[in-house]
């Protein structure tokens, strides 16, 4: 079964009770280098699943001769400062595919 960039680790306080899971975004780190060193390809997007917007930032960054490649040099910083969950709402579940 596909864990969607999700690690699933089990609490371990008490084996008796029910166990708490966690998680740990897997695809914020990514996400954020390739936004930052290699965005003007739009690979953080296409990394993300967000194929539309992908191909949007590619035009975008030819028409502009590349000045559009601020946005996910911008984007790239934002996911390092976001906690996994606020990450995990956003684009991995609320699918938010812009700024």
């Amino acid at each position: 079964m596909e864990n969607y960039g999700y690690t699933k680790t089990e609490g371990t306080q008490n084996q008796n009770q029910q166990n708490s899971l966690s998680y740990r975004s897997e695809k914020k780190i990514p996400a954020a280098i390739l936004g930052i060193l290699v965005g003007w390809l739009a690979l953080n997007k296409f990394y993300l699943g967000y194929t539309k917007e992908g191909v949007i930032q590619l035009v975008l960054n030819i028409i502009t001769f590349g000045a559009a490649s601020i946005i996910p040099f911008i984007e790239g910083i934002l996911y390092l400062f976001m906690s996994d969950k606020q990450f995990d709402d956003t684009y991995v579940y609320g699918r938010k595919g812009w700024l």
